[in-house]
């Protein structure tokens, strides 16, 4: 079960990182980083971490992950963390949400849309916090 989580995680986030249009020689790279942040948050929810939380340390990481790439490969941060947050983002509770609106079930539509609203804020937050501890590393080595 695992090993499925990791090769359709890979493989989703190089597909969408061709989409986006990063360099040949990263692609491999945008896919690991993508498969380590789901597989972080496959691990924390069997665990019983709650989803938004998993979501939150995982986008965290995908961003501190991101800018090691970005150091080593002299690529900006931007191609390696927007292409590996894409395993996190709640496409698929979204579409729920919308479609029990459609069938005129509001009191689920209600419920999914605030969670997926909740999971997009989380992977916004970690996105922003691993930026501002990389904004503060960088101030301390000058």
């Amino acid at each position: 079960m695992l090993m499925e989580q990791l090769v359709t995680s890979f493989i989703a986030t190089a597909a969408f990182a061709i989409l986006f249009n990063v360099p040949r020689g990263t692609l491999l790279q945008c896919g690991f980083v993508g498969m380590l942040g789901w597989v972080l948050y496959m691990l924390m929810t069997q665990y019983a971490v709650d989803t938004i939380l998993a979501t939150l340390l995982a986008s965290f990481s995908v961003t501190l992950v991101s800018h090691l790439c970005a150091k080593s490969f002299k690529t900006p941060v931007i191609v390696f963390s927007v292409s590996g947050i894409i395993p996190l983002v709640p496409g698929g509770l979204a579409y729920d949400a919308m479609r029990n609106v459609v069938l005129h079930h509001y009191d689920v539509a209600v419920q999914l849309a605030v969670q997926a609203f909740l999971l997009s804020g989380a992977i916004a937050i970690g996105l922003v916090f691993s930026e501002v501890l990389n904004q503060l590393l960088r101030k301390r080595e000058v």
